[in-house]
């Protein structure tokens, strides 16, 4: 049996999310990637609550990289406004590369720390 593409990549992050939760204090930044946008969460999976969310929805200039970056920085404001300065990374079974590496790169850059 063949799997295709996005079994593989769910397959891979049940393996990831075995290992990963996330906390009030320190929650989960969710990555999902579309063909076309890209969004992310902060995720409290102890309660199972969403503290914050966006997308590249929002913001339409540049390309996709850089929308990715401005997302990840725009998390970044939200974690501080929320008192969070430290997050668990959730790749999603996405690849770290190309607009993930840039999503965190841009959280990395306005001081979350993961």
């Amino acid at each position: 049996m063949k799997l295709s593409k996005e079994n593989k990549r769910q397959r891979i992050h049940l393996r990831i999310r075995k290992r990963l939760k996330g906390t009030a204090e320190r929650p989960r930044l969710a990555v999902y990637r579309s063909n076309k946008d890209i969004y992310c969460q902060l995720i409290d999976d102890v309660k199972n609550v969403t503290i914050a969310a966006t997308s590249s929805k929002e913001i339409k200039e540049g390309n996709k990289s850089e929308q990715a970056t401005n997302v990840g920085k725009q998390i970044a404001d939200m974690a501080k406004q929320s008192n969070i300065e430290t997050v668990v990374f959730d790749r999603g079974g996405y690849l770290y590369h190309g607009r993930v590496k840039a999503l965190a790169d841009g959280a990395r850059e306005n001081g979350l720390k993961f």
